[in-house]
Order: C-alpha cells, then sequence, then structure tokens
C-alpha cells in the first residue's frame, strides 16, 4: 500500500462533514482495528530492523525510511498481547503523533473505508482506565476497536508533564485572585489527564468531557440552566479526532449557537502540520497547537484567558 499523503486533497473535503477515512488492519488475532488516514504517512512490508540496545520491550527496531531513522513499535505488545516473532513476515504502518514520526508493527493490512464520526462510539465506561480502546465501530457486523495510541506512546517513551517553573510562577500569579474555569474535550484518557494536570499547575480549573458531543450537551445545559457560558468558562480546549462529534464539527455547531458562540476554542491535537492551522480559520476555532508539549499548552491558553479577560 503506497503513499498515504496521495489524494490528502480528496480527504481533507470530509472536514467539517464530521466524517473520516480509517485504514483497518490485523494484530495476531482475527480482531480488526482502525486508524485515521489522517495520522498515517505510509504502510509497507516491515524492512529490516537494528535492534535498539537498552529500549522498551515493546520497540521491536529502528528502520532507516526515507533518510529517516525511524522507530517501530510492536502495537500487539503494546496492548498486552503476543509479541510478533518475525517482523519481516509482518506490515509497519508510519504514522504522525504527538510532533514524532513512528512506525506501528501490524500484522495485516485490510482496506482504507469512508465513515462517519457519528458512528465511532466510546468504548464502554466498564472497561475502566487499563483499556487500550479508545473509540470502537461496526462494519459489516464486524467490531472495529481504535487503539488509544497516545496511551501506548505515553507508556514506552514516557510523557513530559510538568510546566516550566517560570511559566508557573507568571501564570499562578496572574490567576491568583480569579481561578479561570476550562472545559476539555478528549477521548484519550491519557490527554484528558495530561491537560488536567497542566492546567492545575497554573492555577485553573477545569472540567472534562470525552468527546465532541459530550462537550456540546454540557454547554447547551449550562446555557439551558440560564448560566452565561461565555463567562462561566474562559474557553474549550478540544481534540479534534473524537468518537460520534469530531473537534472540527464541535467547533461548527459551538458558532451556530448565540448562547455560545464566542466562546474562546483552542484545538489540541496529536494530529501535527499545516492542514490543522489552515482548518482554524474555516471552522471558526481562534487557535491550534499540537500535542503535547506543557509549556505550548499553558502558555497558548494564558494568552486565550487573557484575551477573555479583556472581553469579559
Amino acid at each position: 500500500m503506497a503513499s498515504m499523503i496521495e489524494g490528502v486533497d480528496q480527504r481533507t473535503q470530509l472536514v467539517g462533514h464530521n466524517r473520516l477515512e480509517l485504514l483497518l488492519f490485523r494484530l495476531a488475532t482475527t480482531q480488526t482495528f482502525g486508524i485515521n488516514v489522517f495520522k498515517v504517512r505510509e504502510a509497507m512490508p516491515c524492512p529490516p530492523l537494528t535492534k535498539l540496545p537498552f529500549s522498551h520491550p515493546v520497540i521491536s527496531g529502528a528502520a532507516r525510511i526515507r533518510g529517516k531513522t525511524i522507530s517501530i513499535f510492536d502495537l500487539s505488545l503494546g496492548i498486552g498481547g503476543q509479541a510478533v516473532n518475525d517482523p519481516s513476515k509482518n506490515f509497519v504502518i508510519i504514522t504522525e503523533y504527538n510532533r514524532s514520526i513512528q512506525g506501528f508493527l501490524v500484522s495485516n493490512i485490510d482496506r482504507i473505508v469512508n465513515m462517519s464520526w457519528a458512528d465511532i462510539l466510546p468504548p464502554p465506561t466498564s472497561l475502566g482506565n487499563n483499556s487500550y480502546m479508545t473509540a470502537f465501530t461496526k462494519l459489516d457486523d464486524e467490531i472495529i476497536e481504535i487503539i488509544d495510541v497516545e496511551k501506548i506512546m505515553a507508556e514506552v517513551v514516557g510523557d513530559h508533564e510538568f510546566v516550566s517553573d517560570n511559566l508557573v510562577d507568571n501564570f499562578m500569579s496572574q490567576n491568583t485572585d480569579y481561578r479561570p474555569h476550562v472545559l476539555v474535550a478528549d477521548d484519550s484518557s491519557v490527554a484528558r489527564n495530561q491537560i488536567k494536570r497542566t492546567l492545575e499547575q497554573i492555577g485553573i480549573d477545569t472540567t472534562i468531557t470525552r468527546d465532541g458531543k459530550e462537550a456540546l450537551q454540557q454547554l447547551q445545559t449550562w446555557a439551558d440552566q440560564g448560566i452565561n457560558v461565555q463567562q462561566h468558562i474562559a474557553m474549550l480546549i478540544s481534540d479534534i479526532e473524537m468518537p460520534e462529534m469530531d473537534g472540527y464539527t464541535l467547533t461548527s455547531e459551538i458558532r451556530k449557537d448565540p448562547r455560545l458562540q464566542n466562546i474562546k476554542i483552542l484545538l489540541h491535537s496529536s494530529m501535527s502540520g499545516n492542514f490543522n492551522n489552515n482548518m482554524v480559520d474555516i471552522v471558526g476555532a481562534d487557535k491550534f497547537i499540537p500535542k503535547f508539549s506543557p509549556d505550548d499548552l499553558s502558555t497558548t491558553v494564558q494568552e486565550l484567558i487573557h484575551e477573555w479577560k479583556q472581553e469579559q
């Protein structure tokens, strides 16, 4: 399967219509998994791997691909399954997540399907926080699981959770008299916790929701209760990829509602690139930043809160 970048112009037409394309693949079982094509650069037979000394067990090795050295993750092992014995008989999906490029080792690659985010559903809450499923859908009577890749990457390479001391001191002094309140929408438990911990460090309270639909319902509930939502919260931080309603559609829906339309909106996604910056203007968000940098997030949030305070 060749480069996923080809045909990207056609795929951008899905944006704003609550649609996406999933690349379907399998690991060492008959279960089918899916990954958003926008995060995929390329899919190919696994190239020769060089084992990295002292690396995490989930990293099968490194490969030289198109002039870059890329770490290859054993996705099956990453979610608690069996390790791949012979990578050369498998495939690699090259992805861009959280400002980095990495490959995921999979057993085989199926096809690309066009779907609505409305058909992508959050996992049952009974699965708990230890689950690696961030969403699921049904296709041809088969359950398709979407893996929380951010969770796997955080477990393998770790995540930087602390805001720089100078920024903490600066922003805490600005938020001493009044603690701003921010609504967060993200389907990844790892991302939700990262955002919450980052904002707590600079004196900001949060209300957490798991997807765009839940966030919109929360905003509408506040408005229906007679709360001036645009004063109640300083801003919304929203992921882009979310089950039922993506961040672009959430932004568009907020801008249509006179009670909500002036809310500050920061789109915060593991899908990096200039495309998302362009979409900010199209859907009416205030800003986009890629995940995950505590300093970048806290600085951008504080800038938007400063604008919000001036407008009150």
